[in-house]
């Protein structure tokens, strides 16, 4: 079966289970409460730590470097940030581990394909172009 239809029942499913059990240990008003409350902090906190991430990404970009992790962990923070306002404590916890950096950067640490490690050598037969090159006069011998 395909993954997206798996998911787009199965969160559905496992959402509703979840807000039933939690509804009947700690009750209705409680339960949206809850909900509401998460979604608020995790949105005011996803806030914080975009600043964060972007204030990382700027320092990354003054010393002439790529900001790569600071983007990937912008696209999380992002994602974490819509499965938070999402009603549901399934959700809200995979958006609350996302947000966290210390979680998130062994989230995506297992998730990303290793690169091997090149050495200088590599590097440097890389920035060089060689190539000939040949003088042509025109016929007016300028």
């Amino acid at each position: 079966m395909n993954t997206a239809i798996i998911l787009i029942i199965g969160i559905p499913l496992i959402e509703i289970y979840l807000f039933i059990k939690v509804g009947s240990e700690i009750g209705a008003l409680n339960t949206i409460l809850l909900i509401a409350i998460t979604a608020i902090v995790g949105i005011w906190y996803a806030r914080y730590e975009g600043f964060n991430t972007l204030r990382s990404g700027m320092s990354q970009l003054v010393k002439n470097e790529l900001p790569l992790y600071e983007m990937i962990s912008g696209a999380a923070i992002a994602f974490a940030a819509l499965l938070l306002i999402l009603p549901g404590f399934a959700t809200d916890i995979i958006g609350i581990l996302l947000i966290f950096p210390v979680t998130r950067k062994i989230i995506l640490s297992k998730y990303s394909k290793k690169h091997s490690v090149k050495s200088k050598d590599e590097k440097r037969e890389k920035s060089f172009i060689e190539g000939e090159y040949e003088d042509i006069e025109d016929k007016d011998g300028k």
